[in-house]
């Protein structure tokens, strides 16, 4: 077995590992994302890095590099992170790449945005492999964004492709950013959860809570959103509605700002709604283009839920 590279995907509800070796993946691995501080994020991660080297065959000696995708601002040169509201701990300063780097025994660790990563997985391994020009849009926990311009990845000044936190609504619905208005506050799972339980605390019927107890779970997870609206519910039809209608208005705009030549669509929320949610989000850009006969190609992710951890191992060089 060659040397592997680790990519780590960071989220809200879960941590992903794959171990990658000559482009393939050989082993991975998956735990929830603890929900109580960054000192226990870390140690999970650690915990799942392990688990994922342990299914690859190979011992610590073999991974010759760690990247890592997380929510948040990052530096990438020292690979701090802060200011995420989707990860416990995480608002503030976290010392994320020399931590985990320490405990695997000084491996070189790289660590970005998680959508970021996403975005380089599926344009060097997946969806977006035919472009030079591309906007993956990952909505999960919260929404995040990865531009690729001219066949790089454009990190900006830190927060390049934040499409979560462009403004869709004046004085809108409160984000977990703390500003109003936001494309997250509409389209991120986390913000869809809160406000069915606002209108369920006011009365209205649903039934998310009741599958989200039978399924076990604390919070209303992308699979809980996906069988509530198999099932019918009406209000979390009307979120989704609501969530479609933000991220066409977003995505829109981006796209009359930079006219890409594909948008790919991923993330927990939107891998598991899948194809016709993503050709939902097509038909709701669309009415906004300034060139509507010219329109971007909208494409769900190759990758799925790999995209984010492939694309941290792309990042480490993988």
């Amino acid at each position: 077995m060659p040397s592997i590279t680790l990519g780590v995907d960071l989220g809200g509800t879960k941590i992903q590992v794959v171990a990658v070796a000559n482009r393939r993946v050989v082993g991975q691995a998956r735990h929830p994302t603890p929900r109580t501080d960054a000192a226990a994020v870390i140690r999970e991660i650690v915990a799942t890095a392990e688990e994922a080297i342990t299914a690859a065959g190979v011992g610590h000696d073999d991974v010759r590099g760690v990247g890592i995708g997380t929510p948040g601002t990052v530096d990438v040169a020292t690979g701090h992170v802060s200011g995420s509201s989707n990860v416990p701990g995480f608002m503030d300063d976290v010392a994320l790449g020399p931590t985990v780097a320490q405990a695997l025994g000084g491996v070189a660790v790289v660590v970005d945005n998680d959508v970021r990563v996403a975005a380089m997985g599926e344009f060097r391994r997946g969806a977006g492999r035919p472009y030079r020009d591309l906007l993956g849009v990952f909505v999960g926990t919260g929404v995040g964004g990865g531009l690729i311009l001219g066949g790089r990845l454009r990190r900006g000044r830190g927060s390049a492709g934040e499409i979560g936190h462009t403004l869709v609504r004046v004085d809108g619905r409160e984000c977990p950013c703390g500003k109003r208005g936001c494309l997250e506050a509409y389209a991120g799972r986390l913000s869809i959860e809160r406000a069915a339980r606002r209108k369920h605390e006011d009365g209205a019927h649903t039934v998310l809570f009741e599958i989200m107890k039978h399924k076990g779970r604390d919070r209303v997870t992308s699979s809980v959103v996906a069988e509530a609206l198999e099932r019918g519910d009406e209000l979390t039809q009307s979120l989704i509605d609501q969530a479609v209608e933000a991220l066409g208005i977003a995505v829109a705009n981006a796209q009359n700002t930079l006219d890409m030549e594909a948008i790919i669509v991923g993330g927990g929320l939107g891998d598991r709604l899948g194809p016709a949610f993503v050709r939902r989000v097509e038909e709701a850009i669309v009415p906004h283009l300034r060139v509507p006969d010219h329109p971007p190609v909208v494409l769900s992710t190759e990758l799925g839920d790999l995209s984010g951890a492939v694309g941290a191992a792309v990042v480490a060089g993988g």
